[in-house]
């Protein structure tokens, strides 16, 4: 008898400071993921670089029957409402009563809060393990950014997270899963597991794990692995969901308990003791249009800017015009800005087609305090049905439809601009509304990371700067209300004191 496994996913990193929450429908058009499968649709995802792609391929080559129920995920946002969460949730549980199977994989984030949840993970961890079971073993994938709970650990065998972001590792961490969950099933008995939390937040930006000090960490992470430690992950956390446990943390498994202490202890002290490393200095939007314009003038490529306080993989909306106003102000030209996120503004312009000039306000719909919507005169210089296949190291082979798109013109600025929410992670979103970005002489991208996976090798530069937007960049600058008391909300900061 071949061993079964139930496979599903369940994705969603909350920005509980974020101005909008993700319903049920973000979910079925999946926004920058796929859009919601179930069952045999689930099997299609094996080419796309997802975690549950990579589950798949290596559990395919284990032999495993494998029992697909449902995939959903949706753009970063505030919190998952009460009935998406529900609705998602109850498939996989009562998919979990009506199979039986060997084991369990789920394809999660890890940062998911709902609205009438602050651990939508752990809940959703708990309800399964109540009705599977504890000689079931229950093994997760994690993002990077996820906030690892009590609850997570102690309602599965286990948990591996991504090592890289931007996120190239995805269907790799996916398989990594599959081989842990090999382990229990062959075995036939618990993984020694350790954990320790950071006294830190850390700004997302400085997770990148192109540069130091996150290269470093991630290399030395791996290098700690051996016979007796199965496993190591450090997921930094993501920086702004308000529940009490918000933050870093590193974990590992393994055959011998005291090994794996030894080697989370390590990671750990690296930690501490690098803590001012993690610190990040940011540019304000004048600054980096400025610098970007000096850079680029003598450059034969572009200079990417990262509009990181409006990224749409954060929980922004993608619509603040900060970093446009600063290009016109400064008379940027052979510049491009995307995707803005306004689907009013797409459809007057398809409306006026192609060649027309049109009178309208773009953006600002974000409630934003310093941002407000952008009047102006628009050239139509190309309209698009949205569609495109990312081509990039990051999702590379997904498709995506944004619905109906535009490129507008203003001054010397190209202005792609977007009917559905998505992160300006891969070039084939300018391409599919007419902008060709290696032409560009600046190119002001809506994401804080994931873009440098398919742009920092074609960029001359890259700058990050703090235009106004709903995800903070230092999380120290947030109104938190829930942390436990001394944790630091960002390195080197002052600790959290609910009475402050």
């Amino acid at each position: 008898m071949k061993i079964r496994v139930l496979i599903a996913g369940f994705q969603h990193e909350t920005n509980t400071f974020a101005p909008s929450k993700a319903h049920y429908s973000n979910f079925e058009r999946g926004e920058g993921f796929p859009q919601m499968a179930r069952g045999v649709d689930v099997l299609a995802m094996r080419d796309i670089n997802l975690p549950i792609g990579g589950f798949i391929l290596e559990a395919e080559k284990l032999d495993y029957e494998l029992v697909p129920i449902i995939w959903a995920g949706a753009s970063p946002s505030a919190h998952v409402t009460e009935d998406a969460f529900e609705r998602i949730s109850e498939e996989i549980l009562i998919a979990a009563r009506r199979e039986q199977v060997d084991a369990v994989y789920l394809d999660l984030h890890g940062a998911m809060v709902a609205e009438h949840v602050d651990d939508g993970e752990g809940t959703l961890l708990k309800r399964l393990r109540d009705i599977v079971g504890h000689d079931v073993p229950i093994v997760a994938s994690l993002d990077l950014h996820a906030n690892v709970t009590e609850l997570m650990f102690a309602n599965s065998n286990a948990l591996v997270a991504f090592r890289t972001y931007p996120h190239v590792d995805m269907a790799a961490t996916g398989a990594k899963a599959a081989v842990l969950l090999s382990w229990l099933l062959e075995n036939k008995r618990e993984l020694e597991r350790v954990s320790k939390r950071l006294p830190f937040l850390i700004p997302i930006n400085s997770m990148c794990t192109l540069l130091e000090p996150a290269i470093g960490l991630y290399e030395q992470l791996e290098s700690l692995e051996s016979s007796q430690v199965l496993s190591l992950s450090f997921a930094p956390g993501f920086p702004a969901a308000d529940f009490p446990e918000c933050g870093p943390v590193v974990w590992g498994y393994g055959t011998d308990e005291a090994a794996v202490e030894h080697a989370v202890q390590q990671l750990y002290q690296k930690m501490v003791n690098e803590e001012s490393y993690w610190k990040v200095e940011f540019l304000s939007p004048d600054d980096a249009v400025i610098e970007a314009m000096r850079l680029s003038a003598s450059a034969d490529c572009p200079v990417v800017i990262a509009d990181t306080q409006d990224n749409p993989g954060a929980g922004g909306d993608s619509n603040t015009m900060g970093m446009l106003r600063a290009l016109l102000k400064h008379g940027a030209t052979q510049a491009a800005i995307g995707l803005i996120f306004d689907p009013a503004a797409v459809a007057k312009a398809h409306r006026a087609g192609v060649g027309a000039f049109v009178e309208m306000e773009l953006g600002g719909q974000s409630m934003t305090p310093g941002d407000a919507p952008l009047a102006g005169r628009f050239e139509v210089v190309s309209m698009s049905a949205g569609c495109c296949q990312f081509d990039g190291p990051m999702m590379n082979g997904m498709r995506v439809d944004v619905g109906p798109a535009v490129c507008l013109k203003i001054e010397g600025v190209l202005v792609g601009v977007s009917s559905g929410k998505t992160q300006m992670l891969d070039r084939n979103l300018y391409r599919m509304v007419g902008i060709e970005p290696e032409k560009m002489k600046i190119l002001v991208n809506k994401s804080s990371v994931h873009f440098r996976a398919d742009f920092q090798a074609m960029a001359h530069a890259v700058l990050v700067a703090k235009a106004p937007g709903p995800m903070i960049a230092d999380p120290a600058d947030l109104p938190w209300k829930n942390l436990p008391i001394g944790l630091r909300t960002s390195p080197m900061g002052k600790p959290f004191d609910k009475q402050a």
